[in-house]
């Protein structure tokens, strides 16, 4: 089994305010991975150490194969990664974004041109190439930040909020832009407010004032906590919480 992500007693502490206590798990190449929690429960803390953006305070992690400590350069070369706040430019054309991601990402002006004709077809906005990112939907806009996000082919992509006010009919569209990457192999770590959303990943980890409280397959969760919904999970180790922003 090829696991992506290992992290083992992974800590970040802020003088006295330790806002990630010693998570351990890891990810599955090609899984889509759940990373839940209320606010201030550590989850960005944790995604940046994971991202290369912050160093560790103690344990020890890998992503993609490199050392959190030692290697943050290697690692951001080989993730994607996509907000609800920020992913793309929006004075920039829809055309002008991804060429400007692609070469960010390293790749060559032939990739670049190749990639770009082959996404316009796929999100069916060949006919909006030319406008400004400002100007479109906030659906489309959403759809084309992840397809840029995983436009270099990552070995794991970074989705934090990607859907927040988003319609219902959208959301299920970007998820299946989600199972398709994950069908490539690539792995899909993502946080949600949603908990519809959690029950479309494979598994789910919950944390709670800077720990894990939970990790398994959405089914064996419900089993666990004898509920019938995400929504029902959630609140019941949710509702435990010391802490929040």
């Amino acid at each position: 089994m090829e696991y992506v992500i290992k992290t083992d007693r992974l800590t970040k502490r802020f003088g006295d305010f330790t806002a990630t206590n010693e998570i351990t798990f890891e990810v599955e190449k090609g899984e889509i991975f759940g990373f839940l929690g209320a606010n201030g429960a550590g989850k960005t803390t944790a995604m940046r150490m994971l991202c290369g953006l912050s160093i560790p305070s103690s344990g020890t992690a890998t992503v993609a194969g490199f050392d959190v400590y030692k290697q943050t350069e290697e690692i951001k070369r080989n993730i994607g990664y996509m907000s609800q706040r920020f992913s793309l430019y929006e004075d920039l054309t829809v055309q002008e974004n991804i060429r400007f991601f692609g070469g960010i990402y390293g790749l060559s002006n032939r990739e670049i041109k190749t990639k770009s004709e082959d996404l316009l077809e796929q999100l069916e906005l060949k006919n909006e190439a030319k406008k400004l990112v400002a100007s479109l939907p906030l659906g489309w806009k959403q759809k084309l930040s992840f397809s840029v996000a995983v436009l270099h082919q990552p070995k794991i992509v970074f989705l934090d909020e990607p859907t927040g006010g988003v319609d219902p009919v959208t959301r299920r569209q970007f998820w299946d832009l989600i199972y398709e990457a994950s069908a490539k192999g690539i792995t899909i770590f993502v946080t949600t407010h949603y908990m519809d959303e959690a029950e479309y990943c494979n598994r789910i980890s919950i944390m709670v004032d800077g720990k894990i409280e939970a990790l398994d397959t959405p089914a064996n969760l419900k089993s666990q906590f004898k509920a019938s919904s995400m929504d029902q999970v959630f609140y019941h180790l949710a509702r435990g919480a010391k802490r929040s922003d």
